[in-house]
This record gives structure tokens, C-alpha cells and sequence, in this order.
């Protein structure tokens, strides 16, 4: 099994690059987040390796990280109807962090925008992941209790508030719970709605 290729860009294609390891050219299908972020043909490249094996065929899959190769296993795993394509197209789509906040915050919409990936099977990968999420928020991890517990309706209700009305200002709820999260450090756990709106405005505006 491979699990990492360290070696130079050969080829980008729209789905795939070919790394040149000592001679050797090996095929790893990507996500375009991943292939966006390779510097191009002979640049130096580490990729991290999902190796898939079927009866038919050996095929490689590459990550830029090896978080975003969590979330590959993660979705591909378990929950029902997501294979390979699709949990490339989510990649594709939602960088881990954001993945984990879209999970945490149960926005179906968020994680529905990934090409072939609709409501129903959305609303499955934020069902199934809730409890895996935290474990892989990557980036997202000072935030994502406060986010699982909006997303599950059970947040504090100056919290609660505090993130409805920046969402109601235009910002995304991402966006606003990270602002409020940060607001509850400064202002303190007991502060009341409109104190903690304040403070996570400055938040924003800086």
C-alpha cells in the first residue's frame, strides 16, 4: 500500500497528476483544491496517498494534506451513497476546516454546493459525521463545541441570539460563529446578547 509520494510534478490534468518518483510516474486523482495547489510541471511535490483496490484496477488518490485525507476516508467510510467522486467533489468544495464547521452547524446547504452531491446526501454526511467532526476540524477546532451545539439547537440564547443577529446583518453563520467565539473569550462566558453582538462585531471589523 502507498501511502505518500514525494518526488516532481510530471503532468496536472483536470482530475489527476502523474509524480515522478525515481524514474517512476504514478497516477494520483486529486480533489482541484489539491491540484490547484501544486506549483506545476518539475516543481517538487509531497502528496499524501488513499491507495483503492478493486479486482479490476489499483487506483491512487492524492491529498494535499493528510487531514484532507482523513476527510477522504471519513466520507468514502461511512456514509452510504458517497464513493470516491463524490468525496472528491466535497473536497473540492470545502476545505476541511469548512467542512467540519458545515458539519457542526448542520448547514446542508453548505455542504450541497459540491457538484452531484444533493439534499439527501448532504443531509446524510452531516447526520453521519456529527460525532466524527471534531476529531478532524483541523483549523476549526477552537470553535467547533460552540458550532455543534448551534447546530443542534441546545447553544446558550445570548449566544444563540448573538449569532442570529450577525447572520441577520448579511454575515454567513460560519462567519458569525466564529466572531461570537471569539467575543465570549473577551466579554466572558455569562455576558448577556447585546454584549456579545459588540464585541463580535469589533471582531469582524478588524
Amino acid at each position: 500500500m502507498i501511502g505518500k509520494l514525494k518526488g516532481t510534478v510530471e503532468e496536472i490534468e483536470e482530475d489527476h497528476c502523474v509524480v515522478d518518483v525515481h524514474g517512476v510516474g504514478y497516477v494520483a486523482y486529486c480533489s482541484t483544491r489539491t491540484l490547484a495547489a501544486l506549483a506545476g510541471a518539475g516543481e517538487a511535490v509531497v502528496l499524501f496517498i488513499e491507495t483503492y483496490v478493486r479486482e479490476d484496477m489499483i487506483r491512487l488518490y492524492g491529498f494535499q494534506t493528510a487531514l484532507e485525507r482523513e476527510w477522504f476516508r471519513l466520507l468514502m467510510n461511512n456514509v452510504q451513497g458517497v464513493g470516491a467522486k463524490v468525496a472528491l467533489a466535497v473536497l473540492s468544495t470545502l476545505a476541511p476546516a469548512d467542512l467540519a464547521n458545515a458539519i457542526a452547524l448542520r448547514d446542508i446547504a453548505m455542504v450541497s454546493r459540491a457538484p452531484g452531491v444533493g439534499k439527501k446526501v448532504a443531509e446524510r454526511i452531516v447526520t453521519e459525521l456529527k460525532n466524527k467532526a471534531p476529531a478532524f476540524a483541523g483549523a476549526a477546532a477552537g470553535t467547533i463545541g460552540l458550532k455543534q451545539e448551534l447546530g443542534e439547537g441546545v447553544a446558550p440564547a445570548p449566544v444563540a441570539d448573538a449569532v442570529s443577529a450577525l447572520t441577520n446583518l448579511g454575515y454567513s453563520r460560519d462567519t458569525a460563529a466564529n466572531a461570537i467565539a471569539a467575543a465570549l473569550k473577551t466579554a466572558g462566558e455569562g455576558a448577556d446578547s447585546a454584549r456579545l453582538i459588540r464585541f463580535g462585531l469589533k471582531e469582524l471589523a478588524r
